[in-house]
């Protein structure tokens, strides 16, 4: 039978990690890199990177995190290059290290999230994936945007409002934007929706109550988005996190 393959152009705005656990992930166009089952990419945060969930016999699963610009402080930087992913096996102990993390943040004060996540960056250096450092680049409009967004989720802020509070004008922020390749619209769907990525994987709360508290009124519409987004639903995401904690 022929495999379902899932195309999915993503808009990276923060760098994201991702654990394949049971399939395989494909990244590029021309020069593909397959990443299977047992590894990891780590994402820049480039602009667009295109991807593709191949399932195995069974299915697809990974777990995702995101991690902030400044995550990175803990690391002595190195000049951004041209490489957009570092991928590599997932041994036992970068295995527990992010099963902790996930278990952790589900009931940790948020201000503590950045110290776990720096601890992985640490990790993976001292694995010999010293090229992570040079992954991240600077803070772009549309990571000030995205963090601005996410700090206000629930105030669902408008052009105006951004504009007033990077002061400057809403013509003058959306030119920057476009500049970029980035839209507001994707900015907030974006923030949105990665905040329903650490939910749906450090909580148990049901799927429809994750979407509300992300602004979705219609849970349908959120695993659409979710999708298009990250290449997979929230509920096949879901059993990816019940089956890594064994429940």
């Amino acid at each position: 039978s022929v495999r379902e393959q899932h195309l999915v152009n993503v808009p990276v705005i923060k760098p994201l990690l991702i654990l394949v656990l049971s399939g395989c992930k494909q990244l590029g166009g021309h020069d593909t890199m397959t990443c299977p089952a047992g590894h990891f990419i780590f994402l820049s945060n480039h602009p667009n990177i295109t991807m593709r969930n191949i399932p195995d016999s069974a299915s697809y699963f990974a777990i995702l995190i995101e991690f902030d610009y400044t995550d990175f402080n803990c690391l002595e930087r190195r000049k951004a290059g041209t490489e957009k992913y570092v991928q590599g096996p997932i041994d036992s102990l970068l295995e527990e290290t992010l099963l902790q993390f996930v278990h952790w943040s589900a009931y940790a004060p948020p201000d503590l999230w950045p110290l776990r996540r720096q601890e992985i960056l640490q990790l993976l250096m001292l694995q010999g994936h010293e090229r992570v450092n040079a992954l991240v680049e600077p803070p772009t409009l549309s990571h000030k945007l995205h963090n601005l967004i996410l700090a206000n989720l629930a105030d669902d802020l408008n052009a105006e409002s951004l504009s007033s509070m990077l002061a400057m004008s809403e013509s003058t922020m959306r030119r920057k934007l476009t500049a970029e390749g980035s839209s507001l619209q994707g900015i907030k769907e974006s923030a949105k929706l990665g905040h329903g990525l650490h939910l749906i994987q450090t909580s148990l709360d049901p799927i429809g109550q994750i979407a509300a508290q992300c602004g979705y009124l219609s849970q349908s519409r959120f695993t659409d988005k979710f999708k298009q987004l990250f290449g997979i639903t929230p509920t096949e995401l879901r059993k990816t996190r019940l089956t890594e904690t064994g429940q």
